[in-house]
């Protein structure tokens, strides 16, 4: 039996997440023409999924037939009266029966359709997000991509439902009454039709009201989410300062912004849906007066009152449920605009066709290197000179803001220069494929950042096939052993959230971990020991000096006394290399280390 998993794979040659990127491409400005496009090699479930939803609710359609000819009988005194009650209530049962199964089926087709569809979004936005180069990220506050990811990919999957089932149900009703009615009296048909326009101009007099509003409340969400969530990563912090108050007060401003927003939305919703509404419970009015009439001048049976006034109370309930799906449809299409700006976003960082590499030895040279941010006025990076050779340590300081961040973020790959290279083993970092390059990179952050799993998951991370040797090996060039063989689990204790169960110095020691046992080439170290006490500093450096052993090394210091065994120091200072060389040599010469060391001692 096929698994739900089976039922989920895509049709060959689609590829959920690349298709859907392209689908928003190719389709820009269009959601409505998007949405079918996410779709592709699944329209067929649609089609059978319509095909059940008439099957199941054949009895309603049949029901006002049937009154109708019961009553016709009785009131005509027909001899079979008897025989056609029989068949009536039988074929009314059978009916019935068949909704249960034929619902199933309806349920099945559908959901699995548009999960489809909610899974490949979701892992299409997943992916770009892994594309997207840091600055994306830097400027794209986090809780707006979760609520992409989560809100609006779920108001997208319930615009396909209106989409693709419900409104598809909803002509089938509206066409089914009609079709028996225009058999039966044309007359009845064409008062019918006179509904039509009314409810088209109904709905779209609201139109560009609701799809304004929806676009303020959607970004009020996302702006809410995002402080949602710096407001929990905060909590210690505002704990510390007994600043709980002030917080509450920040968040109640935003959260009431929200709901005026929510507000305003749901009156013009409530306005659209009632007086759509009020105008077709008029109109069922009209109806029955007007048949009534028509069976008192012997136009049309007795019994065709109830028929023509269960059909036209469906026509009146479907162009209703139309209106009132206008609402979930403009937020659904106002979702796909917001998942469009992320799967659209042509920040990424470019690698395909660029050359592989197979080997680094782990020489740079940054020549005249100038590097702004996107919304920076003046350059970061200054005309940056600098020479590393391969398996040396070198440590970068300097004032705050000098550029000793940038500048290995750019060893990273993370920031291209804007003129100048930046090369590595005499290969322009623009032009490979960065990675194959990140392969043989490893970094350790000044804060550590760990996921909620066990120490043996946080070191493995993106390593395959570790042995339990290798594994014990860096644990102790780590200075892990002790803390590993003070813990029931080992290295299967769960650390807590971003580390939240183990000290600064403990996790610290893990991020090492994990750089050495990528056996990587070079190093990226953001000051390993800062903010800790003594010990931990101590064990911290044993570490480090273990990692940076023959491999190339760039660490960013912020306290010039961890960096004296560095083999050389380059001061960076407006985007520039000002000085350079071993701490003996710079401090002889009294220039800007020299500064620097002073005023720190």
């Amino acid at each position: 039996m096929a698994t739900f998993r089976d039922k989920m794979r895509p049709p060959k040659g689609v590829e959920p997440e690349y298709w859907f990127t392209e689908a928003y491409r190719r389709h820009k400005g269009h959601p409505l023409l998007t949405l079918v496009s996410l779709y592709r090699g699944n329209y067929h479930k649609f089609v059978l999924a319509v095909l059940f939803f008439f099957l199941k609710h054949a009895c309603v359609w049949v029901l006002p037939i049937v009154t109708a000819g019961i009553i016709n009988d009785i009131t005509s005194r027909n001899p079979d009266s008897v025989r056609n009650l029989i068949f009536y209530s039988v074929l009314m049962v059978g009916l019935i029966v068949l909704n249960v199964p034929m619902n199933y089926l309806y349920t099945d087709y559908k959901s699995q359709a548009t999960r489809y569809a909610e899974t490949g979004l979701r892992k299409a936005l997943i992916r770009k997000l892994q594309q997207l180069s840091i600055s994306y990220h830097v400027d794209t506050q986090s809780g707006r991509l979760q609520s992409k990811i989560m809100r609006d990919v779920e108001a997208v999957e319930g615009l396909s439902t209106q989409m693709f089932l419900s409104i598809l149900n909803i002509a089938l009703n509206i066409g089914v009454a009609l079709v028996v009615t225009v058999s039966r009296s044309l007359v009845v048909f064409l008062f019918f039709l006179v509904t039509t326009p009314i409810a088209a101009v109904t709905m779209v007099s609201f139109r560009s009201a609701m799809r304004k509003r929806n676009a303020e409340f959607r970004k009020e969400m996302e702006e809410t989410s995002a402080r949602v969530m710096e407001m929990v990563e905060l909590v210690p912090v505002t704990r510390a300062h007994a600043l709980e108050e002030e917080e509450v007060e920040k968040m109640s401003d935003q959260l009431f912004t929200v709901a005026e927003k929510g507000y305003k939305l749901d009156l013009v919703q409530a306005l659209f849906g009632s007086v759509g509404w009020a105008i077709f419970q008029i109109f069922q009015i009209v109806c029955l007066a007007f048949t009534g009439y028509l069976a008192f001048k012997s136009r049309i049976q007795p019994g065709d009152i109830t028929l023509y006034q269960s059909y036209f109370a469906t026509i009146v309930n479907q162009v209703s449920a139309i209106i009132a799906l206008v609402p979930t449809m403009a937020r659904g299409i106002e979702s796909v605009n917001s998942i469009g700006e992320v799967l659209l976003s042509e920040d990424v960082e470019h690698n395909e066709g660029k050359r592989l590499l197979e080997k680094v030895e782990g020489r740079f040279s940054f020549r005249n290197v100038h590097f702004k941010y996107h919304d920076g006025e003046k350059d970061i990076l200054n005309g940056l000179n600098l020479d590393v050779a391969q398996g040396e340590t070198i440590a970068l300081v300097g004032e705050s803001g000098a550029g000793k961040t940038t500048l290995v973020n750019m060893v990273i790959g993370f920031f291209l220069s804007d003129s100048g290279a930046v090369l590595m083993d005499g290969q322009d970092l623009r032009e490979i494929d960065l990675r194959s390059y990140r392969k043989y990179l490893a970094v350790v952050p000044q804060t550590s950042i760990l996921f909620s799993g066990t120490i043996r998951d946080n070191i493995t991370y993106g390593c395959e096939g570790v042995t339990e040797e290798r594994l014990a090996e860096i644990v102790r060039a780590a200075n892990l052993k002790d803390l590993v063989d003070s813990l029931p689990k080992g290295l299967d204790t769960m650390v807590g959230e971003h580390g939240g169960k183990l000290s600064g110095g403990q996790r610290q020691r893990i991020s090492i971990a994990r750089a050495l046992i990528r056996n990587p080439k070079i190093i990226v170290l953001d000051e390993a020991t800062s903010a800790l006490d003594s010990i931990s500093e101590k064990l911290i450096q044993e570490a480090v000096n273990n990692l940076t052993r023959n491999r190339t090394t760039f660490i960013v210091a912020h306290r010039l006394s961890t960096i004296r065994d560095a083999d050389r120091i380059a001061v960076i200072s407006g985007g520039r290399c000002v000085e350079c060389g071993t701490y003996e040599e710079l401090m002889e010469k009294q220039g800007e280390f020299y500064r620097l060391k002073v005023l720190q001692s």
